[in-house]
């Protein structure tokens, strides 16, 4: 098992070929994908086809330290989602090492999504040299942008795409947070 974190309650890892049951599980939960892509569950099929080849893909592809790592309670090992860094690419932002994260409703409000969050913006700044960690969400989605803003992100702007399909709350917009070297070098203990 290559970790690549760890915090307090979780282990950040590698993703392998075994990991396709528990991501497709998460990928295909409608709670989980209302407020990405599309808002629709990921067929099966698609994460084995499609998803978890690229992520496999992106630990040669993308810059070294960086890629999309399972989270995974210490001790037990429970499958809790994942959490990620790589160049930015969501519709909407320019530039920055982007922040993301997916975790099972079953653990949601636990501080778990802000405990990784803060783990991947200290590992961008101290280990890989990134100058700016960026995320972004829908305006609508509260508990994520709390968990950014606990992460030390700012909120930067409110933005609007043009979606292929209708998402609820889509018309409120989507917003950018960010987080510079100086800024994050200011706030560290």
């Amino acid at each position: 098992m290559l970790i690549r974190a760890a915090t307090a309650r979780m282990l950040l890892r590698r993703f392998t070929a075994d990991d396709l049951d528990d991501l497709a599980v998460l990928h295909g939960d409608p709670e989980v994908m209302r407020r990405i892509d599309d808002g629709r569950p990921v067929p099966r099929p698609v994460v084995e086809r499609e998803t978890l080849p690229a992520l496999l893909r992106g630990y040669a592809e993308l810059p070294p330290g960086e890629g999309c790592f399972a989270a995974v309670a210490r001790g037990s090992g429970e499958f809790l989602g994942w959490f990620a860094l790589a160049p930015a690419s969501s519709p909407g932002l320019d530039g920055g090492t982007e922040l993301g994260y997916r975790l099972r409703p079953a653990v949601w409000g636990r501080g778990l999504a802000t405990e990784g969050a803060r783990e991947l913006v200290r590992l961008a700044f101290a280990e890989l040299g990134a100058d700016r960690v960026v995320a972004t969400t829908m305006t609508v989605n509260t508990a994520s942008r709390r968990v950014l803003e606990k992460a030390g992100l700012r909120h930067v702007r409110t933005f609007f795409e043009e979606w292929p399909e209708y998402l609820e709350g889509a018309e409120h917009g989507d917003v950018e947070y960010a987080l510079t070297r100086e800024q994050w070098l200011r706030s560290s203990p």
